[in-house]
């Protein structure tokens, strides 16, 4: 049997390259999650990208922790974290070993395993709103820290991993400042999103946290 070249899955060396590359050339990708119910895939369409020690906004800013490690490792993996004691999210981890950087997951369209994601965003209004945001997209495709380092490189048995799909031509990709970042990153345009798509979440600044007492 022959695979259709947009079900090829995506080698290891497309992972190792400069994150500002691999970011938007996840757009149009397949992400595909098997879970224990059956297969949910997802059209990516919105990414930000995080450049590890060298970036204010990234977790492995401050070097290697227990929590970022997977970030240190090979590419083609997946870090997974926990945010607001509620929400994982999930990232792509990119570039050679050693050197941390990886691609936040912030929306898709949900084309395989609706009723799958449905059960898990019940809040949902429709099914652009699926995985229109990164803890919605984690949720819907029942990600937590138990995927934290998995190999999406591995094939079939893996149960993440991404597929060819659609690439996005670069006069409809879209960047911008990231989502909720602040300090010094809060500049960098390193949010990538396909112009127009409607399951892309909307852009919020960083508000710092006041405190109490």
């Amino acid at each position: 049997m022959i695979e259709s070249p947009d079900r090829t899955p995506l080698p290891r060396d497309f992972f190792d390259r400069p994150v500002l590359e691999v970011a938007p050339d996840l757009l149009g990708r397949t992400l595909v999650r098997m879970t224990d119910d059956g297969p949910i895939e997802l059209r990516l369409t919105e990414v930000e990208a995080y450049a590890g020690e060298a970036d204010p906004g990234s977790h492995a800013y401050r070097g290697r922790t227990a929590r970022n490690a997977v970030m240190f490792g090979p590419p083609g993996h997946a870090y997974v974290y926990f945010t607001y004691g509620m929400w994982h999210c999930l990232n792509l981890v990119c570039g050679p070993e050693g050197r941390a950087s990886g691609v936040l997951l912030r929306a898709g369209e949900v084309r395989v395993g609706q009723e799958l994601a449905r059960k898990r965003r019940l809040s949902a209004r429709n099914d652009r709103e699926l995985a229109k945001g990164p803890a919605r997209l984690a949720t819907a495709l029942d990600v937590d820290r138990t995927l934290d380092g998995t190999d999406a490189c591995a094939g079939p048995s893996s149960p993440l991993s991404v597929l060819t799909g659609a690439p996005i031509p670069a006069a409809q990709v879209s960047n911008g400042p990231r989502t909720g970042v602040g300090g010094e990153g809060a500049t960098h345009p390193w949010r990538f999103w396909i112009d127009g798509d409607p399951t892309v979440s909307p852009y919020r600044a960083h508000a710092p946290r006041r405190r109490r007492g």
